[in-house]
């Protein structure tokens, strides 16, 4: 019988396969009232964050150093670092614009991964990937912008265990396995410096805290909303180009469009994406993706949607939530999705 079962495992693959994927997260069963889905709501979200992995606290006050102050033109930009408290010197920019107010509604603004690791928080300067130049558009717009180098990418690449010359999907992958060891997640850790940003976005007296918003485009994107789902202290969001059910992913075999940093131990046992995007409701959130974005499959977006909009019925804030499908387009930013989030945002953040 042993000899059958190996001759089973290695001749037949789709079987396999077919066993992983039918052995994931149990469905998440929205409540019909909204009581229940609050009672429901908060186990989700302490699971959520247990499933980052034993990570230092996070500070309530980082202690920010600045670094320089440069004139713009049409905004000032700081440069500054943080210490993480986990052995880490987090640089990050704060911009804000010129035009004669005190006080700014806000956009954390998250970069993208795309194998950039030289980029980071760069991103904000330059048209890499988006329209437009964002810290041009965004500081335009009237919006104070903060943004961090990740872990591995910006200032921070060749930080990492292997050392000053180990850069790129290398150090990504050297650093996973330390962070793994230590009983947590890279993906934990990235996050978690998200946090202590926002903890200091949020303590600065010039930064309206009644209208922050979180952005970005893949990696970016994700990271969005996640923190949406951690921290309720986010207004809005708009999330441009990675809206991925997990399991949809291994059903199309598609766990290679993302990097090792993505995954967290332990996921499945307990949900798929839906439930992290559902703990953004009532908060106006934005999606915006490809139908031929081969990092999110389509099935598993459309599922998605069915499931956190009855989330916000419950909330009688069905308008809140828009996932926006573009046809015959894949992993990109598009003139039209860069349109739709700056409407959101000014919408949404005056």
């Amino acid at each position: 019988m042993r000899a059958l079962l190996y001759l089973l495992v290695f001749l037949s693959p789709t079987l396999v396969d077919a066993q992983v994927v039918n052995n994931q997260a149990p469905d998440l069963t929205i409540p019909s009232s909204l009581a229940r889905w609050q009672e429901k709501r908060s186990p989700i979200r302490e699971t959520l964050l247990s499933l980052m992995g034993d990570l230092p606290p996070i500070p309530a006050q980082p202690v920010v150093r600045l670094v320089s102050t440069e004139d713009k033109g049409s905004y000032m930009l700081e440069r500054f670092t943080f210490e993480n408290g986990a052995g880490a010197t987090v640089p990050g920019v704060f911009l804000t614009p010129k035009n004669g107010k005190s006080i700014h509604p806000a956009i954390y603004y998250c970069h993208w991964h795309g194998g950039n690791y030289d980029l980071g928080k760069g991103e904000l300067f330059s048209t890499h990937h988006t329209p437009e130049i964002p810290a041009q558009t965004l500081t335009g717009l009237g919006f104070a912008v903060i943004a961090i180098d990740a872990y591995c990418f910006g200032e921070r690449s060749g930080q990492g265990p292997g050392g000053p010359d180990e850069k790129g999907s290398s150090e990504e992958l050297t650093s996973s396995k330390l962070q793994l060891w230590l009983g947590r997640s890279l993906w934990g850790m990235m996050v978690r410096d998200d946090l202590i940003a926002l903890n200091y976005l949020f303590s600065r007296p010039d930064v309206d805290k009644t209208n922050v918003a979180a952005t970005g485009i893949s990696m970016g994107a994700t990271r969005t909303w996640w923190l949406m789902a951690l921290d309720e202290r986010i207004k809005t969001g708009v999330a441009v180009g990675c809206l991925t059910r997990y399991q949809d992913l291994i059903a199309e075999q598609k766990l290679k469009y993302h990097g090792i940093y993505y995954y967290v131990p332990g996921m499945l046992k307990h949900f798929d994406t839906e439930a992290i995007v559902s703990l953004i409701a009532p908060r106006p959130v934005l999606f915006m993706t490809g139908d031929s974005d081969p990092g999110s499959p389509l099935k598993g977006i459309v599922k998605i949607e069915n499931i956190v909009k009855q989330v916000y019925t419950l909330y009688n804030s069905g308008g809140n939530f828009k996932s926006i499908i573009y046809p015959d387009t894949g992993h990109v930013y598009t003139d039209d999705m860069w349109a739709n989030m700056r409407q959101w945002m000014s919408k949404h953040l005056e």
